[in-house]
């Protein structure tokens, strides 16, 4: 099976750990992702892609440290602001949905896609009454479009670094969560 591993930065994969599988480092964000994945599924055909990272937990049983398999993404900000209502836009053919049949033996989430991360309680009182997300990373859904587009299956690990909160570093455990993210998505692979 080949099998392409794909992560924002460096930090988040242990190249010693993968050496014999296809990487591909996008960058941070929605439209690097997009960009840098579709130009790699452009030149290379593969049996699957993983994309694996970090990200912020909006749910509280979901623990820093914890893996999760997202099998829901949103691009959560497209559509218009009405005042004080967000909505998302009806009449054009757009989609900012993504749904998948889950892969893996890791716990389900519903997952946003977003160009910034929240940590104004203001906006994350609104994003969890509009959409109700268990996480949030800065590129998912950008994968599973590319995906989606090049028909090419896909799975989305995430590592909980964070607690989607007030910006405080000091809560956060970049260690955990890198070092679990890379052992989980390493089995994941020698169960395929």
């Amino acid at each position: 099976m080949k099998i392409l591993l794909v992560a924002a930065t460096n930090q988040e994969i242990n190249n010693d750990l993968f050496s014999s599988k296809d990487i591909l480092i996008t960058g941070v964000g929605m439209m690097n992702t997009t960009l840098n994945l579709a130009n790699k599924l452009s030149d290379t055909i593969y049996d699957l892609v993983i994309n694996m990272g970090i990200a912020g937990s909006f749910n509280s049983e979901i623990k820093i440290g914890d893996v999760v398999e997202v099998v829901e993404d949103i691009f959560s900000e497209i559509g218009f602001e009405d005042g004080d209502i967000f909505s998302e836009f009806t009449n054009f053919e757009i989609k900012n949905t993504f749904v998948i049949e889950g892969r893996t033996n890791l716990k389900k989430v519903k997952g946003i896609t977003v160009n910034t991360v929240h940590g104004n309680q203001n906006s994350i009182d609104e994003i969890v009454s509009r959409l109700n997300p268990d996480i949030e990373s800065m590129e998912g859904a950008s994968v599973f479009m590319v995906c989606n587009n090049f028909n090419v299956p896909c799975i989305q690990i995430r590592s909980i670094s964070n607690k989607v909160e007030k910006r405080n570093t000091e809560n956060w455990n970049l260690t955990l969560s890198i070092e679990n993210l890379n052992s989980t998505v390493k089995q994941i692979i020698s169960e395929l």
